[in-house]
């Protein structure tokens, strides 16, 4: 390492003012943050100094994503070969997968953090770290079909319109990752829902090869009214669905890390799962005896298998950003995910999986509720003193 900082070093004067590469300034300034901790300090008062900086915290969301990536990357040559009725290798069906996401994910960062260096050296201000991690979500979130260059479409939008308009990270008032997958949704729907999930080997030309929703899996019946899905199946995430949500496994192990790190707030997370069990509950109670197979019917806790509930409770609620910050605040907004996924999901027949816009409809709403909490904080101390 102490070759690379020789290195930064030497080269250093030439971005900063005065040298001839003084407009690039930010795109260096980013690239020498991620390598090393920042030297800067605060020229006056009490600050504190360690080594978690926001890229240090948002590599550590990447990290915790991993296992979604990995797993997703595996289950798309899983189904794949599921398909044709065939039982691959370990290695083989991951890396049939591996190769279908690549790409994805390889123009996924390259055309974001491409818009984040452009929108920073022309405004001269520092490359904003956030996408670090919205240039993984935005993969994980889409079906393997997506066509690139809907990805990069995506990355801009939420780069620009997500997030750069509004002053860069830590201004957004929406996950920009969500924003993305929801003008992808609604602007090419034919690619992001319905009969989109194909036979993936080149020489079938992409053909339809079963007919499945581009969002992760949600309970069906047979006629005879028993539940196709298998728990065990949507808990470890072997169905069809978007690249990184199938598995409710993987989620875990993402949210134990952003817990025990302290990056993701544990109270949003086990407000939401509650939030969406006890709508669930609720919906079992009313619902209709001589309609079996209403939606109301589904079991509580199959909505936390279910779709994107699980990714999106763990890595979408929890953004700090455009999440709720008081501690009450955490769990109300949580339960309102939750309680909105369910209700969604089971009064609205069109939009059957609701997790992203209960989400970004809570985003919205988060400030809101940072509000009302602490005014009645302030109500209560005042009728106390």
């Amino acid at each position: 390492m102490k070759f690379i900082r020789r290195l930064v070093d030497s080269v250093k004067p030439h971005f900063e003012k005065g040298g001839k590469f003084e407009k690039l300034h930010p795109a260096f300034e980013a690239l020498e943050t991620f390598l090393f901790v920042p030297e800067a300090t605060n020229s006056d008062g009490v600050h504190v100094r360690d080594a978690m900086d926001l890229k240090r915290t948002m590599i550590t969301v990447v990290i915790a994503l991993v296992p979604c990536l990995l797993f997703g990357m595996w289950n798309v040559g899983h189904q794949h070969y599921l398909a044709y009725g065939m039982e691959m290798p370990l290695m083989d069906t991951f890396m049939f997968g591996f190769w279908k996401v690549l790409p994805i994910v390889i123009v996924s960062y390259a055309v974001g953090l491409g818009a984040e260096f452009v929108f920073a050296v022309l405004k001269g201000h520092p490359v904003s770290e956030g996408y670090l991690v919205t240039g993984l979500l935005i993969p994980l979130t889409l079906p393997v079909t997506i066509p690139l260059w809907m990805v990069a479409l995506a990355a801009i939008f939420c780069t620009i319109l997500g997030k750069e308009i509004f002053g860069g990270t830590g201004m957004n008032f929406m996950n920009p990752a969500l924003l993305a997958r929801a003008f992808l949704f609604f602007a090419f729907p034919a690619f992001m829902s319905g009969d989109i999930w194909n036979d993936l080997s080149p020489e079938a030309g992409h053909q339809i090869i079963d007919a499945y929703t581009g969002a992760t899996n949600l309970v069906t019946f047979d006629k005879d009214y028993t539940l196709l899905n298998s728990v065990g199946d949507m808990f470890w995430g072997f169905e069809k669905g978007s690249i990184g949500e199938t598995s409710v496994f993987a989620c875990l192990l993402g949210a134990l890390i952003l817990i025990i790190t302290g990056v993701g707030s544990w109270r949003i997370i086990v407000a939401s799962f509650l939030g969406a069990w006890l709508m669930g509950s609720l919906f079992n109670v009313l619902a209709p005896a001589d309609i079996p197979t209403h939606a109301m019917h589904t079991p509580a806790y199959y909505h936390w298998l279910m779709g994107g509930f699980a990714f999106g409770a763990v890595f979408m609620a929890t953004d700090p950003v455009s999440a709720a910050q008081t501690e009450t605040g955490k769990w109300i907004y949580g339960l309102l995910i939750g309680i909105f996924t369910v209700l969604l999901r089971v009064v609205n027949p069109a939009y059957p999986e609701a997790v992203m816009l209960s989400i970004l409809l809570m985003n919205v709403f988060a400030p809101l509720i940072d509000h009302i909490v602490i005014e009645q904080h302030i109500k209560k101390r005042l009728r106390r003193a």
